[in-house]
């Protein structure tokens, strides 16, 4: 843990109900880092009737989240059944070591929320460690920006590893699934190698865009005043908090240099096109980038009909993160997971909740694994 302190508090909704008053004692959860995801997740978790309980490095900010409600105490929990970690990057992987080696917490899930996961989940390894990626933010900073509403339609990837168990896996998909987030399973390094197209690299090109306006204002005080939609779309991620991101650059080094690469041959490309009046080539790269953009998934719609898949497996390391990251390549919500273990021999059978619409890809995908598997609607 990187900071204790006395536990103090205790109030407001999931603080749980008097003793003998007959209502179930309330699921209990620890947040390790209280800014803006940490308070997001404590004000979620409270929403959903769970007893928070949260440490920080700064004790003021811990306090702060108390009095905000994101908290019902400052201080550790053991009796937590989930920690969700959040935070800065480098110290992660060691906080989830220290809560998974304590003694006293021998069910505990740890999950955390940095946005480069193969270094942190390598250095766990850890059956109940299950890396994670809320992708979700506001301009405001730390705690003036928690929202217990943040990750509503947000996608939240989880990336489950051949050692993920599959209880632990199964607790975390569940508690973020109900908080409105759109759950997505991926291997790490695929992870870091798509979120480095579409979080890491954006960010950088509209920090770089950003600063090249301002030092041509620095000339012409009238250029910030033009800034109208477009550029205010394209930079806002600039206004995001700036601590977070060299951790991120070094951990996805290779893959944000990857992707840079590709975006400087484009960028390239377009001022040639741009130099020698190439009008049909403008059309071309300006008609495609606008109709993939107008054909972006929609976010956060449950489907109306969902359908479940069995899939019988063996009992073996692996099988779940090769299952949940088939569907997750194909772009499939997984909306429930569970196993039904068999009473004779090592097996079992994977029960997944999908959109019906999606069942049929799915069935094919884990057949062309070796894996046969049938289908039902669910009325």
């Amino acid at each position: 843990m990187t900071s204790r302190s006395e536990e103090q508090g205790g109030r407001g909704p999931g603080g749980g109900g008097p003793e003998g008053g007959g209502s179930p004692p309330a699921r209990r959860a620890l947040v390790v880092g209280t800014g803006l995801i940490g308070g997001s997740v404590g004000l979620a978790l409270r929403a959903q009737g769970w007893r928070v309980s949260g440490v920080d490095a700064e004790p003021s900010r811990a306090a702060d989240a108390l009095a905000r409600g994101a908290l019902d105490a400052v201080g550790d929990d053991p009796e937590a059944e989930i920690a969700f970690v959040a935070t800065p990057s480098s110290v992660v992987a060691d906080v989830a070591r220290d809560l998974l080696g304590d003694t006293r917490r021998t069910a505990l899930v740890v999950t955390d929320m940095s946005g480069v996961k193969a270094p942190i989940v390598a250095d766990v390894a850890h059956p109940r460690f299950v890396g994670g990626h809320p992708m979700a933010g506001s301009e405001q900073l730390g705690l003036d920006g928690a929202d217990a509403e943040l990750f509503t339609g947000a996608v939240w990837v989880l990336t489950p590893t051949a050692a993920t168990a599959l209880g632990a896996f199964s607790l975390v998909r569940e508690v973020v699934s109900s908080f409105g987030a759109d759950v997505v399973a991926l291997g790490p390094e695929d992870h870091d190698r798509l979120v480095a197209v579409v979080s890491h690299v954006p960010h950088l090109v509209a920090a770089t865009l950003m600063n090249a306006a301002a030092q041509d204002a620095e000339h012409d005080a009238v250029l910030l005043r033009l800034a109208a939609g477009g550029f205010r779309d394209m930079t806002r991620v600039a206004a995001g908090h700036p601590g977070i991101w060299p951790d991120v650059c070094v951990d996805n080094a290779a893959a944000i240099s990857a992707s840079l690469d590709r975006v400087i041959d484009d960028l390239v490309a377009m001022r040639e096109r741009v130099r020698g009046a190439d009008r049909t080539g403008l059309l071309e790269v300006l008609g495609r980038a606008s109709s993939a953009r107008r054909h972006l998934p929609a976010r956060g719609a449950r489907p109306e009909r969902l359908a479940e898949l069995r899939v019988p497996v063996p009992d073996r390391e692996g099988v779940l993160a090769e299952i949940t990251s088939v569907a997750g390549d194909l772009g499939i919500n997984i909306y429930d997971i569970e196993i039904a273990h068999s009473a004779e021999g090592p097996r079992g059978v994977l029960l997944l909740v999908v959109d019906e619409a999606d069942a049929p890809k799915l069935r094919d995908a884990v057949g062309a694994r070796g894996y046969r598997s049938t289908g039902q609607v669910l009325t």
